[in-house]
């Protein structure tokens, strides 16, 4: 090899050194190891850039737009609830999870999948009360696993498909690769479940919701008509918000202290609750449930358009000693006050009846431009704007609902390339104000961006370098003349590559090789092209072998030697059941 080779493989090996051993985020290796190749003249300005462009990334930055509408407008929350429930263990929770979302993937693209449920997971996970990294690496994996079932189910099975028949061969029937897929998508859902326990790591919040000194006192009203009424508090989802507890029920004029899981809400019902502000803001999420004060609908902007505000009360703030109805709060600084805490202390009144002091914490409801307005004033100390707290979009669920399946169906039944259904349907979600435009621009994940287009240039690099072809060539000379040997060596070196330069560079590297192998040794190719097709979806072992993995890094707290602790053992595992079954189901 030529020592740009070399350069590359050292960077690759550095990249991996260092995402192993050190704490430096993905995103800053990535594009370093890119800088050296681009100095080093290993890669060109377009080919190190090219990346940025790449109809996946793209695709990938765009989904995050649409999964920001779907969880602004609670849509794909409504949905996944039903499929969901609420688990009690992290088994039940894995297990409401990956078994749906594996059936799913295998009809529709793992990305946008990933992509619309981690809002939902990341949701799940805090209401139940279970770490978001027992849940992440499993909602990724069932994807990955499912879509090894049809030919539809990854981009990576249509890639090897438009190979094959490229090379004058038949292509894949829409279930053919089911017969490998589906016993070991079986199998690697079982091991993650049942091991998920043991490899999966416990990655807990440096600060925990518990910790917060604030306790917001909090009414919500049960809306007439509402889906909530009738339904018991743990079927509503009211038991389980972290760091929030139900104090008592005013029903007409009742109040029922020290509720219980069953009792059934019903309409009108005003619920008083006390927790911490990201349950308070929970609360306001929920369909069915409003602010008990009537204050908030004579806010002159429609409320999907306002934003959560805490505001701290100052002593120089003329409504000290007035009770929140005296003191008009609401036509002074045309904003309404949601929640209130002060100083660790449960104030057990209603919100119209709490007498403000110095000091107070106010949750308020108001127009985003409250915080701006108000931060010199002299009538509070702090104001500030609650990033995740928007007022949700109800009304438009359905739209957003409708738009996804629009999408969804428009790239699994090939009418739309997904890069062009995925733009469409952001386009749809802002125009139809779904999601406001700056969420939707704050919604991409800058990192996962970045990595995956470095990535890409990494892979770029060992291609035009040659280091890839030489190696892929040397080690499956390995399976010598034995047709089974060679299958095996052919299935590892494509897991290997999938790995270093992601699924389809991979399948469309070690596809030409194979295919020369299997005509030398006379034998029939199709056993090669499922077992390239297989390795190349099946990617486990690290972030950057699948976009979904790295989608969810982020989100599950991970560090890079988590998805090696129980992707390595689940790659073995796939690379086992494949090698035993694919001569046994297509003959050489």
């Amino acid at each position: 090899m030529i020592w740009q080779a070399w350069l590359t493989l050292g960077v690759i090996a550095g990249v991996f050194g260092v995402l192993v051993f050190t704490r430096y985020a993905a995103d800053v290796v990535a594009l370093a190891a890119l800088g050296v190749l681009l100095a080093a003249g290993v890669l060109t300005p377009q080919q190190a850039l090219a990346g940025f462009s790449n109809e996946g990334l793209m695709t990938v930055a765009v989904l995050f737009v649409v999964a920001a509408a779907l969880r602004e407008t609670g849509g794909m929350t409504r949905v996944a609830q039903r499929i969901l429930g609420v688990p009690t263990t992290v088994l039940a929770a894995q297990l409401r999870l990956m078994l749906p979302i594996a059936a799913m993937s295998a009809f529709m693209n793992n990305t946008p999948l990933v992509a619309m449920m981690l809002p939902v997971v990341d949701d799940w996970t805090r209401k139940a009360r279970i770490s978001a990294s027992k849940l992440m690496i499993p909602l990724s994996y069932a994807t990955i696993l499912g879509g090894t079932c049809t030919l539809i189910g990854t981009s990576t099975n249509l890639v090897v498909d438009g190979l094959l028949i490229r090379s004058g061969r038949p292509g894949f029937g829409m279930f053919e690769i089911g017969w490998v897929g589906l016993p070991s998508a079986i199998l690697g859902l079982a091991f993650v479940i049942g091991a998920g326990r043991w490899l999966l790591p416990d990655r807990k919040a440096v600060v925990s919701v518990q910790d917060d000194a604030r306790q917001y006192t909090v009414e919500m009203l049960v809306e007439p008509g509402s889906p909530l009424v009738g339904q018991s508090i743990e079927e509503a989802g009211l038991r389980r918000l972290p760091g929030m507890f139900l104090i008592e029920i005013d029903r007409q004029g009742d109040v029922l202290a020290a509720v219980g899981p069953e009792e059934r809400l019903r309409a009108s019902d005003r619920l008083v609750f006390a927790g911490v502000v990201e349950s308070v803001v929970d609360l306001q999420k929920i369909r069915g449930l409003t602010p008990a004060t009537n204050q908030v609908f004579k806010l002159d902007q429609p409320r999907e358009r306002r934003a959560m505000i805490e505001a701290v009360v100052s002593n120089s703030c003329p409504l000290i000693g007035k009770t929140v109805r005296e003191s008009e709060f609401r036509s002074v600084y045309d904003a309404v006050i949601i929640a209130l805490a002060r100083n660790g202390e449960l104030v057990r009144k209603k919100i119209g009846d709490i007498e403000l002091r110095s000091g107070d914490t106010l949750l308020l409801e108001a127009r985003p431009s409250f915080a701006k307005d108000q931060r010199n004033s002299r009538d509070f100390f702090l104001v500030s704007r609650l990033e995740e707290g928007a007022i949700p979009r109800h009304r438009k669920a359905w739209i957003a609902v409708a738009i996804l399946v629009g999408m969804v169906t428009a790239a699994t039944l090939n009418l739309l390339p997904m890069l062009t259904a995925a733009v469409l349907a952001a386009g749809l979600m802002i125009g139809t104000r779904c999601v406001d435009w700056v969420v939707a621009r704050r919604a991409v994940d800058l990192q996962v961006v970045l990595v995956i287009a470095a990535t890409f240039g990494l892979g770029t690099a060992l291609e035009v370098t040659g280091a890839a072809k030489t190696i892929a060539e040397g080690l499956v000379r390995l399976g010598g003349s034995d047709p089974w040997a060679t299958l095996v060596v052919v299935y590892g070196v494509t897991m290997l590559f999938t790995e270093l330069i992601t699924n389809n560079a991979a399948a469309a590297l070690i596809f030409p090789i194979a295919l020369a192998t299997a005509d030398s040794l006379q034998v029939e190719f199709r056993p090669f092209a499922i077992a390239i097709t297989m390795a190349a979806s099946a990617s486990f072992a690290t972030p950057i072998g699948y976009q979904t993995n790295l989608m969810v890094l982020g989100p599950g707290g991970y560090r890079f030697t988590d998805y090696f602790r129980i992707g390595i053992p689940l790659n073995l595992l796939m690379w086992l059941m494949a090698s035993l079954l694919i001569p046994r189901i297509w003959s050489f």
